[in-house]
């Protein structure tokens, strides 16, 4: 593809005004008759040395305390020896179901309010969960108790909440989350 020194110029102007491949390929077929493909297109801007503009900025997924997902709910008992319990069951059996961290930020009727948390984090010294990282318990500023884990995706959740359908108030839910950022960056993995 040879294209004119006034032609590149054009294509300049367009990747700086913004636009982005398919529009210079359309572009190009339009006003200099050049039917070039997406990829050829792609090759063009990387001979000029051209940085697109990203239409949407990419996101941190690295950091836990970013993540916004569902509230938790409390598993459903498991009979001995099916890999849900700590103590026994197969090994090689699946991974317990993980129950995500916390929803929006509106408190629920009986939750205390925004303030400081009391909640503590610890870190199992050896994580027996299938498919975890890491694996620990918390116990929020009400005294209710969960065990956490972390899969291999580096997603946080719940095996086991101490208060059916329980949901920690805001401020206890950003605590546990700094928390435990906190004692898996100290573990090594962050």
């Amino acid at each position: 593809m040879n294209l004119t020194p006034e032609q590149k110029q054009t294509v300049v102007s367009w990747v700086a005004a913004g636009d982005g491949l398919s529009a210079v390929q359309s572009k190009l077929r339009e006003q200099f008759q050049l039917s070039l493909t997406y990829r050829d297109v792609r090759f063009l801007v990387d001979d000029l040395d051209l940085q697109l503009k990203d239409a949407a900025p990419k996101v941190d997924t690295s950091d836990v305390t970013k993540a916004v997902a569902p509230a938790p709910s409390a598993p459903a008992p498991q009979p001995p020896g099916t890999g849900g319990d700590e103590h026994g069951g197969d090994p090689t059996a699946a991974a317990p179901a993980i129950e995500e961290g916390f929803g929006d930020e509106g408190e629920l009727p009986g939750e205390e309010p925004a303030g400081a948390s009391t909640l503590s984090v610890a870190v199992d010294k050896v994580t027996l969960i299938p498919g975890a990282i890491a694996s620990g318990t918390v116990t929020f500023s009400d005294g209710v108790t969960g065990k956490w884990m972390i899969d291999q995706y580096g997603r946080p959740g719940f095996t086991q909440v101490s208060k059916e359908g329980y949901r920690p108030s805001p401020t206890d839910a950003q605590a546990f989350m700094t928390e435990l950022q906190l004692a898996i960056r100290n573990l090594g993995y962050a």
